[in-house]
């Protein structure tokens, strides 16, 4: 791109170079009476004039010593439009008033001295305001050019500064929030599950867990307890700062940690469904163990999920569990039947929040997610498109 640029500054400045020679030239057959050169050849006044234009081409690289040819040239052969050029050029480059100003009197002494090279009474007093303001004019509208630019490129990285230190400031905002919500996981939750552990625990060591279904429920919820205290340790992982976690999509397991959830742990959901009195039927089609990380953990969620709600809306239902791999993407479908029987206590409060993060999960790996009733039963359904590698995006476990 850089090259790009330079060989199109190099064209204009030939373009340039070419149209001043041509009209200076052209000035000089029409007009051979200019400068110290009035009453020469029109021939050597033409030369003179054209090697003047031709000094143009250096004007980005030596743009002071440029106009200083220029003005020499320009008392010698009177060339107006290479000097006006030249003059621009010097504005355009230098943003010192300082340094302006001295060419500013040169120019103008260049110009009065053309006009008295001449014939006396071939000028004015209007030829001699022309002339200065044809020189001054051309540097000052040079000198706000380049200000302006330099004000766009100064204006254009304060604004990037801007948005990196408001990105930076989101980042900060978002690692906060992160802490806080782990920390109140940690001190709410954890402690919570931790007690349904302990009273399990109890409860099985207990007279009345002489009873084996009472010891076998025990030894259930105890299970389930640990898995829940394990998964909450996964997430709480995620959520504190300086743990990569899986927020990038790409790293699968932490250092010091359990590995994410995958397609892997299926049979362990179905199993322990079986466990709990509940009849389910797990079919899986191609192979979803090669599908990318952030997919095989949403296929994770949306079969737990499928199985909590069959658990507690349905009890004794029937459960289909189908993961199908397409050429197109994934399926996975959680069909439950009508209920059989009944929990023997209230089912635990829901509020549909389960199935909005599951929806939220699948929107973010750009696929579809439906749920609703269905023969019946429930159903849930999704989707889940291939995507390039390149472009997988975690859906923050």
């Amino acid at each position: 791109m850089t090259e790009r640029t330079g060989w199109s500054a190099r064209r204009q400045d030939a373009l340039l170079t070419a149209a001043v020679v041509a009209i200076g030239v052209a000035d000089t057959w029409s007009k051979p009476s200019n400068g110290l050169l009035t009453g020469q050849p029109i021939a050597l006044v033409a030369a003179a004039s054209g090697a003047v234009g031709l000094a143009l081409w250096w004007r980005r690289r030596h743009p002071g010593v440029v106009a200083a040819v220029v003005m020499v040239g320009y008392v010698i052969a009177f060339t107006p439009v290479a000097l006006a050029v030249a003059m621009y050029t010097v504005g355009e480059c230098y943003r010192n008033i300082r340094a302006l100003v001295p060419f500013g009197v040169a120019g103008c002494a260049a110009g009065i001295l053309a006009l008295l090279a001449g014939p006396p009474s071939d000028w004015e007093l209007r030829d001699l305001v022309f002339v200065l303001s044809l020189i001054l004019g051309p540097l000052v509208l040079g000198f706000a050019v380049g200000i302006r630019r330099d004000l766009a490129v100064e204006s254009q990285t304060t604004i990037e500064a801007l948005e990196r230190e408001r990105h930076l400031l989101v980042e900060r905002a978002k690692t906060g929030e992160r802490s806080r919500i782990a920390r109140e996981l940690h001190d709410v939750v954890a402690h919570r599950c931790g007690n349904i552990v302990l009273t399990a625990g109890a409860l099985k060591v207990s007279p009345h867990a002489q009873d084996p279904a009472v010891g076998r429920a025990a030894e259930l919820i105890r299970e389930e307890g640990h898995q829940a205290l394990e998964e909450l340790r996964e997430v709480l992982g995620v959520l504190t700062p300086g743990r990569k976690g899986d927020t990038d999509g790409t790293d699968d397991t932490d250092q010091g940690t359990a590995p994410h959830p995958d397609v892997s742990q299926l049979d362990t959901l179905v199993e322990r469904a079986g466990q709990h009195g509940r009849p389910v039927e797990l079919r899986i089609s191609g192979h979803p163990e090669t599908l990318p990380a952030p997919v095989q953990r949403a296929i994770h969620r949306i079969v737990q999920e499928g199985l909590t709600n069959a658990a507690k809306h349905a009890p004794g239902a029937q459960v289909a569990v189908l993961v199908e791999c397409r050429l197109d993407g994934v399926e996975v479908q959680v069909t439950n039947g009508p209920p059989t029987g009944s929990h023997g206590v209230e089912p635990p409060p829901s509020g549909g929040n389960g199935l909005i993060g599951l929806a939220e999960r699948v929107s973010l790996l750009d696929g579809t997610f439906s749920a609703g009733p269905y023969d019946g039963g429930y159903r849930i359904d999704a989707f889940i498109p291939h995507r390039r590698p390149t472009t997988d995006t975690d859906t923050g476990e």
